[in-house]
């Protein structure tokens, strides 16, 4: 029960956490070393509660598969670039502008999933989705921060390949690999898998937002105004590439969720392993502004669900 409280608060955890690591960043920095640790420990719980059950029908049918991945690895990274040359001209940082740009080049976030679930979108077709850019994140990810980033500073391809595999896709496999063998264990442990993973990718926010605390005022409402940007632009573009390839209304609204949720919380641990704690400001602010949004966005649709039985 406490766990399930957990996951369905995430977007009030997130925004309290975020609010307090500003105001008391002290309390906070001492998570500086675990980043990467709390990352990974968010990719085992997503290979844990992973059925593939449930995502073979969505595997019966690669188009839409491709046309989610391909879209999640060409419009978010535009967007972004486009915003990052904004910040480059405002007179923001090379550090800044990059990690903007890392927020859109990221694979989907794990918390899509339950967003998808509670909007009454296609959840089969979403963890396909999640499941298949994450794996192909370590070469795309770097490859398109490299090709689109380089401008702002050297990006260190292999090195964020390295981490990128790492800290998300070895845990995330282990994670598959350890479910059907978890036995007696298997319902507890997938109960918390989730809570532990919102919990981490809470404490790898409230840390970014800590170290940035100094920086926000003079540059966080640009790059938060951004922020709103990038996310609204993300959940159009997505729901325009479904209409586009003929997709049905559940399969539109997930990949509109799909596309507008980045995994920030992976951005945040990228800027943070190589570019510096300015570089994680986007991400941090990104995660707190896309889980909010998606919230409220999920409540509406259930709303109207319900209002239109009636």
């Amino acid at each position: 029960m406490v766990f399930r409280v957990i996951v369905q608060a995430l977007a009030p955890l997130t925004l309290a956490a975020a609010v307090l690591a500003f105001l008391l960043p002290g309390a906070f920095l001492w998570l500086g070393g675990l980043f990467l640790p709390l990352f990974a420990l968010t990719m085992l719980a997503l290979g844990l509660v992973l059925d593939p059950r449930e995502a073979r029908d969505s595997w019966t049918r690669p188009g839409p598969i491709a046309v989610g991945v391909v879209g999640q690895f060409t419009v978010m990274p535009v967007l972004a670039f486009a915003g990052a040359r904004f910040i480059a001209g405002a007179g923001g940082s090379a550090e800044l502008a990059l990690g903007f740009l890392i927020v859109g080049c990221a694979p989907g976030a794990m918390a899509s999933n339950v967003m998808v679930y509670l909007a009454g979108g296609a959840v089969a077709y979403s963890v396909a989705l999640t499941t298949v850019a994450t794996f192909l994140a370590p070469v795309l990810t770097p490859w398109l921060v490299e090709l689109l980033g380089g401008r702002f500073l050297p990006v260190p391809f292999w090195d964020m390949a390295a981490t990128i595999l790492v800290v998300v896709v070895l845990p995330l496999a282990a994670g598959m690999v350890l479910r059907p063998r978890l036995g007696r264990w298997r319902g507890p442990v997938q109960e918390a898998a989730p809570a532990l993973a919102s919990l981490a990718i809470v404490a790898i926010c409230a840390y970014a937002m800590a170290v940035n605390a100094d920086r926000i005022a003079g540059i966080g409402p640009l790059t938060l105004g951004l922020v709103v940007v990038l996310n609204g632009l993300g959940y159009l573009g997505g729901w325009l590439v479904a209409f586009v390839a003929a997709l049905d209304g559940r399969h539109r609204r997930t990949l509109a969720i799909e596309l507008g949720m980045q995994n920030a919380g992976l951005g945040v641990a990228l800027a943070l392993a190589h570019f510096g704690s300015e570089a994680a400001l986007p991400g941090a602010l990104f995660a707190v502004w896309c889980i909010l949004t998606a919230a409220a966005g999920t409540s509406l649709l259930r709303r109207s669900a319900r209002a239109s039985t009636h």
